[in-house]
């Protein structure tokens, strides 16, 4: 396993990160999957406070106890259940944050966040006030890091310009290269990391069924479907297809995967040691689609 630094930061975090929200409700089975992507080299793990209204952090805090200090624990907030919890409310206020931070920590059983990420972000939000409470968190130890986890152009530059953000994650795949555009560039000049989500897009570029996705119609799909299958032998190398093209992004510090069951944490790390034989391959097949663009939040 290959590790990249976390923007302008001290952290060191894998190529290939755990993505938490999977995980079932099953606690030996979590422990074990994590204990083997730890062992396997995987150090950073994403989970965020609204998935499964907190109980995932439950789950991952009992998984990750013992091996705390090995790991790179990274969590979201500003997405709030409501009382009756039917749906939540957008909430990144600075009274909202520095409470909500504490009940992650107790949920995560451990005293600090190697990365704090806000869960999303509008113009509309009193961003210098996220960033001031993301700073005091820092100033008081509860945090290492913080970044943000959003797809939208225009509140990515404020945080660039304003905050200390080390990182953005952000959804990018051969299906959704948005980023491409504008974003991945402005990163790498500032030297913030990009942590992508979506590698697989939803496993249509491995194993699921056709359908429409984003811009893309259900045909277009298919045929680019065909077109990987014609040249790859497996679900592990159509992987490695996806992973080496991901990786191979300006800026790209890891790839996080929504990982269940040991079978499929398998196949994601032998699909990233085989991804080097596969670049030229992820690059040709780029050029067979037209890249997106962003017709919001510009």
């Amino acid at each position: 396993m290959e590790y990249n630094t976390l923007g302008k930061s001290n952290i060191k975090i894998s190529e290939i990160g755990f993505g938490c929200m999977s995980l079932k409700n099953i606690e030996s089975e979590n422990i074990n999957i994590i204990h083997s992507a730890i062992d396997q080299g995987i150090n950073y793990f994403d989970t965020a406070d609204m998935y499964d209204k907190g109980d995932n952090e439950i789950l991952v805090g009992k998984a990750v106890k013992e091996k705390r200090k090995e790991i790179i624990l990274a969590t979201k907030v500003g997405n709030q259940w409501r009382a009756d919890v039917t749906g939540w409310d957008w909430n990144p206020t600075k009274e909202y944050i520095l409470k909500e931070i504490d009940n992650s920590l107790q949920r995560l059983q451990t005293d600090y966040i190697d990365l704090y990420q806000l869960h999303g972000g509008t113009l509309e939000d009193n961003i210098d006030e996220t960033i001031e409470a993301f700073e005091i968190l820092k100033e008081k130890g509860k945090i290492l890091e913080y970044g943000i986890s959003s797809i939208r152009p225009n509140v990515i530059r404020e945080y660039v310009q304003k905050s200390h953000i080390v990182s953005v994650m952000m959804q990018y795949s051969l299906l959704d290269r948005r980023p491409e555009e504008a974003m991945l560039g402005l990163l790498k000049e500032n030297n913030i990391s990009v942590l992508s989500r979506g590698t697989l897009a939803s496993g249509l570029l491995v194993d699921k069924p056709a359908k429409a996705y984003l811009d893309h119609t259900e045909k277009g799909i298919k045929d680019f479907q065909n077109l990987i299958h014609k040249q790859t032998n497996g679900k592990d190398t159509a992987t490695a297809v996806a992973i080496s093209f991901v990786l191979s992004a300006p800026a790209l510090a890891s790839a996080a995967i929504g990982i269940r069951t040991q079978a499929q944490l398998d196949s994601i790390l032998h699909a990233y040691s085989i991804r080097n034989e596969f670049k030229q391959l992820a690059k040709e097949l780029a050029d067979h689609l037209y890249p997106l663009k962003y017709s919001q939040h510009r």
